[in-house]
């Protein structure tokens, strides 16, 4: 018995120190699965910028445009670039021989990575990379640190540098203010991004709703039929709930007479 428990400890480990971990404070994302122009647009974002490197094997192109609401001419002719056809699944050209040449490790498949990273997570990645030219691909990144991929949006968020600068105290959620002047009250921070002016072509909102865009496409490539499933799950509660009456009254019923 000792032994076991023992065992199950040891077992454990990895888990408890997993957890214990203490990673950046990701920031809260709102995914609609149900905005077919945010899937849209993040499934453009996906293969434009990321099926250069990452497949996503275990969808395919007709499924996708189907759900999305996209004509299959249209997706062939913007959103495939491989000679694939319409119902072939989503694969890359990219040979893992090579992608381990040139990356040091196979860029690993994006169907899947919502559920094991969570919307949250994805979200916070993609926005934080930052120049570190200590790097092979010159880019860190505050979510991952010593990543191995290039900052692939750079273009469209633009340069961003970490450093130190003045940011409002936040306590328990509520920001803080000096109570006889209101002004803010503010400490120095210093792992703090910051976007170099003019190096990007989308502003900062707009670059965040390209990126939660993206994420939404991984979140709906991750679970296609989610949005079926919650829509069956409601029917089914509410059968119960109809079904519990009559078998509420049946049961009273038959126990009337009981004492």
């Amino acid at each position: 018995m000792k032994k076991l428990f023992a065992v199950l400890i040891l077992a454990a480990m990895p888990v408890l120190s997993f957890a214990a971990e203490h990673g950046p404070e990701l920031e809260k994302v709102d995914i609609d699965l149900s905005d077919k122009a945010a899937l849209q647009d993040g499934a453009r974002t996906f293969a434009n910028y990321c099926m250069g490197c990452h497949s996503a094997k275990f969808q395919r192109y007709e499924r996708v445009a189907d759900d999305l609401g996209i004509p299959h001419d249209l997706m062939l002719s913007n959103l495939v670039f491989t000679g694939a056809k319409i119902g072939d699944h989503m694969n890359i050209g990219m040979q893992p021989a090579d992608a381990k040449t040139w990356f040091g490790a196979a860029p690993p498949d994006l169907t899947l990575v919502a559920r094991v990273r969570g919307t949250d997570w994805l979200y916070g990645y993609l926005k934080s990379f930052y120049e570190d030219p200590s790097r092979p691909w010159g880019v860190n990144n505050t979510v991952f640190p010593n990543v191995g991929m290039p900052n692939v949006l750079v273009g469209l968020q633009g340069r961003q540098v970490i450093g130190c600068k003045q940011v409002q105290i936040v306590e328990d959620g509520k920001k803080q203010y000096d109570p006889l002047t209101g002004t803010p009250l503010t400490h120095e921070a210093c792992d703090q991004l910051t976007i170099k002016e003019n190096t990007g072509t989308l502003n900062e909102a707009q670059f965040d709703e390209k990126v939660k865009n993206l994420v939404t496409f991984l979140a709906y490539s991750a679970n296609p039929v989610k949005l079926q499933h919650q829509r069956i799950g409601t029917y089914v509660l509410l059968y119960l709930a109809f079904f519990f009456v009559f078998a509420y009254l049946l049961k009273r019923e038959y126990w009337k007479d009981v004492h």
